[in-house]
């Protein structure tokens, strides 16, 4: 088994996300106008179309394709597909926000031991999937000493299956 290494690349955070663009203009409009992201400088030294915003303590790098007409569309909104997640002050608030300003999400919710955590999912103009949620109501627990292992219902039922041999073991 490997050995944990702490923090062997000594990360301090989260810097930025980059994303391609169909229009930079329609992203700029998005995440300034819907997620509260602020436009800022953006090194001159780039030989390509893009844009930089900041907030909540990370970077959105927003580039333009070189060939928009062909970037793949999504349609469908997946919770389990890629994302990024931001925490929010009120579900409530975000919903209603979401509702006024015609934009389609998917509702879900997510329980561990009587807490709940709901989640809003939407696609930013290019498809790239956005969550807001209420995350910081489950408690981060480190698995210090555990196995990392999946949390999928299969995964739950051999581990269940697996102590109930143990306990049955002398």
């Amino acid at each position: 088994m490997k050995e944990n290494m702490g923090n062997p690349l000594h990360l301090t955070s989260l810097n930025h996300i980059s994303l391609v663009c169909r229009s930079v203009e329609n992203s700029i409009d998005f995440y300034q106008n819907i997620l509260g992201f602020i436009p800022v400088r953006r090194p001159c030294s780039f030989d390509f179309d893009g844009a930089w915003l900041f907030s909540y303590g990370i970077g959105i790098h927003l580039l333009q394709s070189e060939d928009p007409e062909n970037m793949p569309k999504k349609r469908e909104i997946d919770p389990k597909d890629n994302h990024i997640s931001f925490q929010c002050e009120s579900m409530t608030a975000v919903e209603k926000k979401l509702k006024e300003m015609g934009i389609d999400y998917v509702r879900r919710q997510v329980e561990e031991g009587g807490i709940y955590v709901d989640q809003l999912f939407f696609h930013d103009p290019d498809g790239f999937m956005i969550e807001i949620c209420n995350c910081d109501n489950i408690p981060v627990i480190p698995l210090a000493g555990e196995m990392v292992r999946s949390c999928s219902r299969l995964n739950l039922q051999k581990m269940q299956h697996q102590q109930q041999i143990q306990i049955v073991r002398p």
